[in-house]
């Protein structure tokens, strides 16, 4: 069964910047797409970001472009959310996820990944 744990999440000013690491296991893990998803209270779960297998090619939602960077270090089974002009709209539930071995728009979708993290709280603070 594929894990994932995020961390890096916590507490920050506008403007500032946080790193959020995903380690995973379990399965092939440079095969396969990541994507990066987030829920604020209230919400639903939303598009954040995802990266090919590979890592040469990015998705990101118009909310954080120019502002999030997604990557990944497949030596060490990790991808990364460098978030960085932060706003308190960006507060909430940070989730990783392994979704399919392809990559095109549908990995914007959550009815894509079958893997799921536990989540990481990123607030920020006005």
């Amino acid at each position: 069964q594929v894990q994932l744990v995020e961390s890096g999440g916590g507490l920050v000013q506008a403007g500032g910047s946080l790193r959020l690491t995903c380690a995973t296991s379990g399965r092939t893990f440079g095969s396969v797409t990541m994507g990066w998803f987030r829920q604020a209270s209230g919400k639903e779960r939303e598009f954040v970001a995802a990266i090919s297998g590979s890592g040469g090619s990015t998705y990101y939602a118009d909310s954080v472009k120019g502002r999030f960077t997604v990557s990944r270090d497949n030596a060490k089974n990790r991808v990364y959310l460098q978030m960085d002009s932060l706003k308190p709209e960006d507060t909430a539930v940070y989730y990783c996820a392994a979704g399919p071995p392809y990559f095109n728009e549908v990995v914007r979708s959550t009815r894509t990944y079958d893997y799921w993290g536990q989540g990481t709280q990123v607030t920020v603070s006005s």
